[in-house]
């Protein structure tokens, strides 16, 4: 009698397989395509039969694994340095999901490492409303690669009025020349997320978006700590610059002689005798104020170079001024004014023709 798994052939019809299961006295046998079908077990016949299940004592005795055996832990392929990568070179980027629909889409965030230098970083966020950092990424980053940090929506942008990176460069099982450590922090402008024109082609991605450079040929970009000998040095300079007589500045009405500095003063105690009354709105309108007057006085003097100190702050005030230099006044470039002479807020504007 056949039994299941045995391998049969029909004994009235062309055909047979293995049999799968028996129900009653029908045979259910499987052909070699995998088709199931019926059959009287009494027509069967059994052209092999098959093989008994092996019992326990039936199974081979597996060798024990030697204890003498380890796995090596597969070595780190080497990194490929390039002569130019001794230079370092960090970028922050923002890339859209769907550039095309920038009001709903999500975004990117990827660091770009373009140097032989491994990277410690930390890469945190906060709006200008916290006083507090939040970290949302940190890592070690392999050289000449690109890693990304994290994706995110626009709920996210309102705790992105700042951002900030951290690191440490440095070389694995070779000599090489050190990186100072730096921390850059930068404004980040949320509102050009929503606009297309403010993505632009980068050579480290195939599509737009918004790039910071964090280091540049070794120079990091505003960085929220200042270098002691730098400190040293300029606390030096303005010991000397004590036993100076005092610089005067040319009057904003005068037309100024080639080489020679307008100064605009934008503290607000130094435009208004009293700010009694005067909500922080007020006193800005009224610096800025101050700050398109010089600018219309001088506009049509070419090479005319103004300085607006504004004080170090939050930088609203400057973040102002530069606003309206872009919306207003595009024939003019601006830069952070001598350190030496203004210390660190002013702002240097130059009119070009």
């Amino acid at each position: 009698m056949a039994q299941v798994n045995d391998i049969v052939r029909f004994l009235n019809q062309t055909g047979g397989g293995r049999i799968t299961r028996i129900v009653d006295n029908m045979a259910y046998v499987e052909d070699e395509d995998g088709f199931e079908q019926p059959a009287l077990l009494r027509e069967c016949i059994v052209v092999e039969s098959a093989k008994p299940k092996p019992t326990a004592y039936d199974k081979p005795i597996a060798p024990l694994p030697s204890k003498e055996i380890v796995t090596e832990a597969p070595k780190p392929a080497p990194v490929i340095e390039t002569k130019e990568g001794d230079t370092l070179n960090i970028v922050l980027a923002y890339e859209p999901r769907e550039i095309k629909h920038l009001n709903t889409t999500s975004f990117d965030a990827y660091l770009v490492n373009d140097s032989n230098y491994y990277l410690y970083f930390s890469y945190m966020t906060r709006s200008d409303s916290d006083d507090e950092w939040v970290t949302r990424y940190h890592d070690i980053v392999e050289p000449n690669i690109q890693v990304h940090i994290e994706e995110f929506d626009h709920s996210l942008l309102t705790h992105m009025d700042r951002v900030a990176v951290q690191y440490i460069a440095f070389k694995q099982e070779k000599g090489f020349k050190l990186k100072n450590p730096a921390l850059v922090e930068l404004r980040l402008n949320t509102t050009k997320f929503y606009k297309m024109h403010c993505f632009h082609e980068n050579e480290y991605f195939d599509s737009p978006v918004i790039s910071l450079d964090i280091v540049k040929n070794d120079r990091p970009a505003r960085m929220m700590t200042i270098d002691s000998a730098d400190l040293e040095r300029a606390m030096k300079e303005k010991r000397h610059q004590d036993f100076r007589p005092a610089r005067t500045p040319v009057k904003k009405t005068e037309k100024p002689k080639m080489g020679e500095i307008i100064e605009c003063d934008l503290h607000i105690n130094e435009l208004l005798d009293t700010t009694a009354g005067l909500s922080n709105k007020d006193m800005l309108e009224v610096q800025l104020d101050e700050f398109r007057k010089t600018m219309n006085e001088n506009i049509n003097r070419k090479g005319a170079k103004i300085v607006f100190i504004h004080g170090k702050g939050e930088g609203v005030l400057r973040k102002a001024i530069l606003d309206e230099l872009k919306r207003k006044y595009p024939r003019c470039e601006a830069q952070d004014a001598s350190f030496r002479e203004y210390g660190f807020g002013a702002t240097l504007i130059t009119v070009r023709g």
